[in-house]
């Protein structure tokens, strides 16, 4: 009887402490999410590019001129651990692929090595899933690749790293791939893409004026010092 006690005891236990950590894990507190507006979620996984994460989180967490915060910025990954990005950043993501929520608009970002990327389907599915629910898909650089596997863009529009279009091409006939050695940024329909690393600001600029004004970006830009990086040599 005894026995019996001691193991029911450590049964309880268990199953209280399993289900406060998937408490935990539902009621993960991003930071000052407000429901009332629009969410930009930013795909992340071991060996992402930093600043396919960075670029759109740079452009999309800045408030207007009034200091009113305009977007949720979400970090998505398949769990909750820290992702360790292709130059070494840690970055902590805010939701699961199980625990995302309505989003405006999905960024999918590349590493140097896709192919853990294609041939994981978990990822794939969530992009399927996401592009019926959002009203944008973005690809930066050998995201392209997975907009392709996903099968959801076909005969629209789209640009890679520079370097990689013709091999996309090969891999995915159906997309329209662009010459990435003269165009940085393409868009077509609720799909648009860029060559990444910094071109990821180009594309998230882009999409930033299309949901908010031009008059939004060039305060962003402004903030950002862009103009700084584009004339630095005068």
């Amino acid at each position: 009887m005894k026995l019996y006690t001691i193991l029911l005891f450590t049964c309880l236990i268990f199953l209280f402490g399993c289900a406060e950590k998937t408490k935990e894990v539902e009621k993960h507190d991003f930071q000052n999410y407000n429901k009332d507006l629009p969410t930009i979620g930013l795909i992340a996984y071991d060996g992402v590019l930093m600043t396919e994460v960075t670029a759109p989180l740079d452009v999309f967490a800045k408030k207007d001129t009034s200091g009113n915060k305009l977007f949720n910025v979400v970090i998505i990954a398949k769990t909750l651990k820290p992702i360790i990005t292709e130059d070494g950043l840690k970055i902590i993501p805010d939701v699961t692929f199980n625990t995302t929520p309505d989003l405006k608009a999905l960024f999918v970002p590349s590493a140097y090595d896709m192919f853990a990327q294609i041939h994981n389907n978990e990822l794939v599915d969530f992009i399927k899933k996401q592009n019926r629910n959002t009203d944008y898909i973005v690809s930066n650089c050998g995201g392209a690749q997975l907009i392709g596997i996903a099968g959801i863009a076909e005969g629209k529009k789209i640009v890679t790293w520079i370097g990689g279009g013709v091999q996309l091409q090969k891999d995915y006939p159906n997309l329209l791939v662009q010459n990435d050695s003269v165009v940085s940024f393409i868009q077509d329909g609720k799909f648009s893409s860029s060559n990444g690393n910094l071109a990821t600001y180009i594309s998230s600029l882009e999409l930033l004026e299309k949901l908010t004004s031009k008059e939004h970006r060039k305060f962003v830009e402004s903030y950002l010092y862009l103009d700084r990086l584009q004339n630095w040599s005068k």
